[in-house]
Parts: C-alpha cells; structure tokens; sequence
C-alpha cells in the first residue's frame, strides 16, 4: 500500500472549510444551550427536594412539643436560605 491511497478524494474548498465551522460552531452553541437546561432543571430539583424534606418532616411529627417546633421552624428558615443562596448564584 502505497501512501497515495489514503488521500482524500476530494480537496475541501473554501466554502465547505467555512460550513464546516459554522456547522461546529451552532453544534456547540446547541450544546451549550442544553447544559444550561440542564442545571437549571437541577437547581429546581434541589429547591422541590429540600422543599419537601422540610413538609415531609412537619407532617411526620405527629404530636410536637415545643422543642420539636423550634427545630422544625429552624429547618425550614435553613431550607429557605439555602433555597435563597441557590437562586442567587444563578
């Protein structure tokens, strides 16, 4: 095999050069679209999840004493700032 036989059949012009890079370029702009959605969804997951952590907690404790409220309302004054902190690095 001689090193002529794995030439490219045809020389790319100019034209496709600038195609091919427009075409890898709105590739990634997609791309990088995608992952925004992405961690966008994630910082909702995390709001519904911690959101639900502090319901669920509330609606497990079936008869609290006044320690157990001052907890609760702590960790849920802790969900909302940590929700509030997540929000704001957006």
């Amino acid at each position: 095999m001689s090193v002529s036989q794995f030439q490219p059949v045809f020389d790319p012009t100019p034209e496709d050069t600038a195609a091919q890079k427009i075409a890898t370029n709105t590739l990634l702009l997609g791309l990088k679209t995608v992952s925004q959605r992405a961690v966008a969804a994630l910082l909702d997951l995390f709001t519904l999840i911690t959101v639900a952590s502090a319901w669920w907690l509330w609606w497990s404790t079936p008869d609290p004493n006044v320690h157990q409220i001052v907890s609760l309302g702590l960790y849920a004054l802790f969900v909302l700032a940590a929700n509030i902190v997540v929000r704001r690095r957006r």
